[in-house]
């Protein structure tokens, strides 16, 4: 029984190696100039793709600013400026302020002690 699983397992892996696809792999040498452009444009693409969330389209209505008009001041800033305004919201914490999680741990927290504290009846 044994060898017979083993003579089915290496048939399908024997078929498995001849149906898989093999590819090449090329390697070169890229200048600094296209790894320095396909950055900007990253985050240029990354600021709008921000831009088109409803979300920030929706702060961004609140607040009194067309997004529409947003993705275009953002098409016509420098890259430096893309740079810059990516770094910036890249260091900005992420989601709310854990303000409401430190309240909460601590009405556990008074809770437990409370409930250690009383006398079991």
């Amino acid at each position: 029984m044994n060898r017979i699983m083993n003579n089915t397992l290496c048939r399908i892996l024997i078929a498995l190696m001849v149906w898989t696809p093999f590819q090449m792999a090329q390697a070169g040498m890229i200048s600094t100039e296209q790894v320095a452009s396909t950055a900007q444009h990253g985050d240029r693409t990354a600021l709008l793709n921000m831009l088109s969330r409803a979300d920030v389209a929706s702060q961004l209505q609140v607040l009194g600013i067309d997004p529409a008009q947003a993705k275009d001041r953002v098409q016509a800033m420098s890259d430096q400026e893309i740079a810059a305004l990516a770094n910036r919201l890249e260091s900005l914490p992420a989601g709310a302020s854990s303000g409401g999680a430190v309240l909460l741990i601590i009405i556990i927290a008074v809770a437990i002690w409370w409930y250690m504290g009383k006398p079991m009846p």
